[in-house]
């Protein structure tokens, strides 16, 4: 079987029309991905707690059912990620932490029963920092590092790396990660593969994994949880199955997946370097082709100098997270090992928390930034930007010191700002520099992913996918 016919190497669609016809089974689409991952996860260390024998029983079953002429999801037999925050029922869910090894879950998390629902499988958890506080780099206490399967030298991003990394590799076909200021978009950037940060309330989600409380404010609005994949239309088969609603979760609003139709060229602004702090060469020539490939497919695209207030969106979104995270800091630190603190801890230092009095007037600017994202997107209904401002950098700099910090701070910036305005974005690839993929990400109005994917498409048409990836391969061609 050449590696074009191998049942991994397919894309998500392709493995799904393949196990609803009964061309291929559920059980051995699941067992080609178990021996992709017993090949590579030892070199690349992004699938932490292996499901074999549950993803075997519900292939089996899946394979029953259509025997029985039961009609099979959109994404029957799918091998998928979950990355360690989230909850799979019967299975820890660690958050990368040796107190939480038995932490065993005892329903499926929102997002996971909605990819279930729809057919997929999961095959494992997936490696992310410590507690999703140590740093952007994946590696967490209890499993370790993990891998840019291009690059071992380069971080493959974070938090979501794991999930990153499994998708490039073809240990899965899909990866469920999360993201408040870049953790799905970031390793889908660095790791060569797609992923979809959704508007907030579009996927239903319920994040009271360590108790009966839910998070603060800042944590409601901004974590979002989002799929990555290694095509286009394989992440919008994943967002087609994420979307709706659930009682768990009171925030998920029934929003058609499709908006109306825009009339005349879709206008996209192009922002290449956001808050004007500078941007590398091999970005810019990503964000220059990305422009290409949409302006060939008929958007308007027009370069503008800036997004909006986008200094004052960052200084807000750390000022009110840091506020809410302040209380529960000396418990927390303690959780984090030796050097896990010191991304949080360099953060404090430059942002004190605020007082009852500035929180207060925080929150209405941030309704504020919000409304004037709106308005920019009433003129221009999407907008392409940098994912990361630089090449995937090496793993652990923003937890070197606060130079290091800042670096990574910057490079992230337009992450943190769509996050704060409360907007959707799909990160894709569009090629390979100096050993690394390089990316872009397209950002909409709210609720309107499907622009979002469109464009991407028109982008992924234009220039190809990158993965699946061999990290041998990889590597070996760094070496010469």
């Amino acid at each position: 079987m050449s590696r074009q016919d191998t049942m991994w190497a397919m894309t998500a669609a392709d493995q799904a029309a393949a196990v609803r016809s009964g061309r291929i089974s559920a059980v051995d689409l699941v067992d080609s991905h178990l021996e992709r991952i017993a090949e590579v996860n030892p070199r690349v260390n992004a699938v932490t707690q292996l499901m074999a024998d549950r993803a075997r029983e519900d292939a089996a079953r899946m394979d029953r059912r259509r025997a029985a002429g039961e009609e099979l999801g959109p994404l029957a037999g799918v091998p998928f990620t979950v990355k360690e925050t989230t909850p799979v029922e019967g299975v820890p869910t660690t958050f990368g932490l040796p107190r939480f090894r038995d932490l065993v879950a005892a329903a499926d998390a929102p997002p996971v029963a909605r990819l279930r629902a729809a057919g997929a499988v999961p095959i494992g958890h997936s490696n992310m920092p410590t507690l999703v506080l140590a740093g952007m780099h994946t590696r967490s206490e209890l499993f370790g590092h993990t891998v840019n399967p291009w690059d071992p030298s380069r971080t493959p991003g974070g938090s979501s790396g794991g999930d990153g990394a499994a998708v490039a590799t073809g240990m899965a076909a899909l990866g469920l990660g999360n993201d408040s200021g870049g953790s799905v978009r970031i390793p889908a950037s660095f790791c060569g593969v797609t992923g979809l940060k959704p508007t907030p309330g579009r996927f239903p989600a319920d994040h009271r994994v360590l108790g009966p409380d839910d998070p603060g404010p800042a944590a409601q609005m901004l974590v979002t949880d989002g799929p990555l994949a290694r095509t286009v239309a394989d992440l919008r088969l994943a967002y087609e199955a994420l979307a709706g609603t659930d009682p768990r979760d009171p925030r998920a609003v029934p929003v058609p997946l499709d908006g109306p139709p825009l009339p005349g060229p879709v206008r996209v602004a192009l922002v290449a370097d956001p808050g004007g702090r500078g941007v590398h060469p091999a970005v810019r020539e990503a964000l220059t082709a990305a422009a290409d490939a949409l302006s060939d497919a008929g958007y308007d695209v027009t370069e503008v100098a800036d997004v909006p207030r986008h200094d004052e969106a960052l200084e807000a979104y750390g000022r009110i997270t840091l506020t809410e995270f302040v209380p529960t800091w000396p418990a927390v630190r303690q959780l984090l090992g030796d050097g896990g603190d010191r991304y949080i801890q360099l953060a404090l230092e430059k942002t004190p928390p605020a007082d009852a009095a500035e929180l207060v007037r925080l929150m209405g600017a941030w309704l504020g930034i919000r409304r004037s994202w709106a308005e920019f997107l009433d003129r221009f209904p999407l907008l392409l930007g940098p994912v990361f401002t630089e090449p995937p950098v090496e793993p652990g700099l923003e937890s070197r010191d606060a130079a290091g910090r800042e670096r990574v701070a910057d490079g992230m910036r337009l992450c943190t700002v769509t996050s704060f305005a409360g907007v959707p974005a799909v990160a894709v690839p569009t090629g390979i520099r100096d050993g690394s993929p390089c990316g872009v990400q397209v950002v909409g109005r709210a609720f309107r992913e499907d622009l979002c994917l469109a464009a991407a498409q028109a982008i992924e048409d234009r220039l190809g996918v990158l993965a699946p990836v061999d990290p041998r391969q990889a590597a070996a061609a760094q070496t010469r």
